[in-house]
C-alpha cells in the first residue's frame, strides 16, 4: 500500500514590534495570507534592540524557515543588527526596505524611503509657501521596488529562478 507523504507546511517568522500601532492589522493580514498559503505563522515580538537576539533564537526554535520583518522605526534603525542576526542563523528573511538587502539582508519589497523623503520634502515646501495641511491631499506609495541580494542568497543556499530576477528593480551581486 502506498502511503503519500503530507509535507509540512513551511514556518514564517514574523518579526513585529508591540508598540507599532500598525502591528494588530499587520499581524492579522499575516495570519489570513500565510493561511491562504498553507504555511503558519510565529509572531515573535521585539520592542527594543536588545530583544532582537532573542527574537532570532526563538524563531530557531520554533523552526522558522524564512523571516519577514514587520517595516517599524526601530527595525529600520537597527538594519546591520538585523541582518547580522538573520546570517548567524541562515534565516532567509525579506523586509520592506532597500536598506536591508544594501547592507546584506536576503530581499526586500517595498516602496523606497528616498521617494517618501522626497514626498516629505514637496508637502514642507507646500506648508512653508502658506497652503494648509488639511488642504493637501493624502499621497500613498504607488511603487514597490523588489532588490535582491545574490551574494546573501548564495551563502544561504537560495537560487531565485530567472524571470524572477528579471523582475527585480535592483540585484546585488
Amino acid at each position: 500500500m502506498l502511503h503519500e507523504t503530507v509535507p509540512k507546511a513551511a514556518v514564517v517568522g514574523f518579526l513585529v514590534n508591540p508598540a507599532n500601532p500598525n502591528v494588530e492589522t499587520d499581524t492579522k493580514e499575516a495570519q489570513q495570507a500565510t493561511r491562504t498559503l498553507g504555511l503558519q505563522l510565529r509572531v515573535v515580538h521585539a520592542s527594543t534592540e536588545h530583544d532582537l537576539d532573542a527574537a532570532f533564537a526563538s524563531f530557531v526554535r520554533q523552526r522558522v524557515d524564512a523571516g519577514v520583518v514587520l517595516p517599524d522605526a526601530l527595525f529600520n534603525s537597527r538594519a546591520n543588527q538585523i541582518v547580522a542576526l538573520a546570517a548567524r542563523y541562515a534565516l532567509p528573511t525579506i523586509y520592506s526596505l532597500r536598506e536591508f538587502p544594501s547592507v546584506g539582508g536576503l530581499m526586500s519589497y517595498g516602496t523606497g524611503l528616498a521617494d517618501a523623503y522626497r514626498q516629505a520634502g514637496i508637502y514642507t515646501g507646500r506648508i512653508l509657501k502658506g497652503e494648509k495641511p488639511e488642504d493637501l491631499p493624502i499621497v500613498q506609495a504607488t511603487k514597490v521596488e523588489l532588490v535582491i541580494n545574490l551574494k546573501t542568497a548564495k551563502a544561504l543556499g537560495i537560487t531565485f529562478p530567472l524571470p524572477l530576477l528579471g523582475r527585480a528593480d535592483e540585484v546585488i551581486e
